[in-house]
């Protein structure tokens, strides 16, 4: 069984052990995919697919048939298993628990549609809906303390890969990079008693030199110390912590430009390979307390980073990166298309 082990120096916890030898060599080498391969996602081969476990569908449909418009399913290669207990222990001076949460894929679409930003913000809207509905339910189980919606979307991949969809991992703890997002937001605010995203957001309309798009609930901009090309981040103009309190005619807006800003890192640098994150506050428990000013000082975003640069040994070793275009540049090139 998969576990989870932390490393003292960085504190970070890794997930260890979810392939055997023999599956690790092979996807080093990985065997050409034949022509014509269906796609396991596509409408109509349900079946193929793990249960479902949610579906946004038609209303005479049954479940794990066709007749779906967005449709959530455990993943086969899920890093997390869902039964069990979380086990946390320590190995000496190392700790340790099992690998306990949930991996599920959010497929977008019945067709087969490869970028995301090809579907009408109406789908779009539904794919929303669908992520704060499953942020919702994974509340419920008190073992998890976070849940990640991300996408990793390979427009050139193999069929069954490319069928457009994100996926939600739900943790029994809040991972680094969040947690330092809301440790940094938490600071901010207790030394300024204001949102440090919220600065941002203002900082951003005043210089109009990073700004892709904006709309009357959302904005979409380049950061000012972006450590990718095109890299975007999106976040709401209104104060929010929780993506889950979003109301449907701000999911609308949150849609439009979602697309939008992928339309325009698609059109610029040719459909390139890209993730998307999603930030929202942690399952608070089970001390809320340590979060008491949250609500006040985190705001969720959405994250994009467009795949087409390598990590150097450099950036790995010292955590500085090297953006080669002004985050400037490449907000002129996005905002021209």
């Amino acid at each position: 069984m998969p576990e989870l082990r932390r490393d003292l120096i960085s504190y970070q916890w890794i997930i260890t052990g979810t392939q055997s030898e023999e599956e690790f060599f092979s996807s080093l080498n990985p065997k050409p995919k034949e022509a014509g391969v269906e796609c396991f996602f596509c409408e109509g081969n349900e079946t193929k697919t793990l249960p479902e476990i949610y579906s946004i569908r038609k209303f005479d449909t049954r479940p794990n048939t066709p007749g779906w418009q967005v449709r959530v399913v455990p993943s086969k290669a899920a890093v997390f298993t869902i039964e069990g207990d979380v086990g946390k222990v320590g190995r000496g001076i190392y700790d340790m628990m099992n690998n306990i949460g949930a991996h599920e894929l959010i497929i977008e679409s019945p067709k087969h549609i490869k970028n995301i930003a090809e579907l009408p913000p109406e789908q779009i809207l539904l794919v929303l809906k669908v992520y704060q509905t499953r942020l919702r339910d994974l509340n419920k189980d008190e073992r998890l303390k976070y849940a990640l919606i991300f996408k990793n979307q390979r427009p050139k991949s193999p069929v069954r890969y490319g069928h457009t969809h994100s996926q939600l991992a739900a943790l029994p703890l809040t991972p680094k990079a969040v947690k330092d997002e809301l440790i940094s937001a938490k600071n901010y605010f207790s030394y300024k008693e204001r949102c440090l995203f919220c600065d941002i957001i203002h900082q951003e309309q005043r210089d109009k030199k990073r700004i892709v798009e904006e709309n009357p609930d959302y904005i979409s901009f380049v950061p000012f110390a972006a450590k990718f090309p095109f890299e975007l981040s999106i976040m709401p103009k209104k104060h929010n912590a929780d993506f889950r309190a979003e109301s449907e005619s701000s999911l609308k807006n949150l849609a439009q430009i979602l697309k939008i800003s992928l339309s325009k890192i698609s059109l610029v640098l040719n459909d390139p390979p890209l993730n998307y994150i999603l930030h929202t506050i942690p399952y608070m428990r089970p001390k809320p307390e340590y979060w008491k000013t949250i609500h006040s000082d985190f705001h969720w975003h959405i994250e994009i980073y467009p795949q087409i640069s390598e990590i150097t040994g450099f950036e790995r070793g010292s955590g500085c990166y090297i953006q080669p275009l002004l985050p400037e540049i490449c907000a002129k090139l996005l905002l021209d298309k």
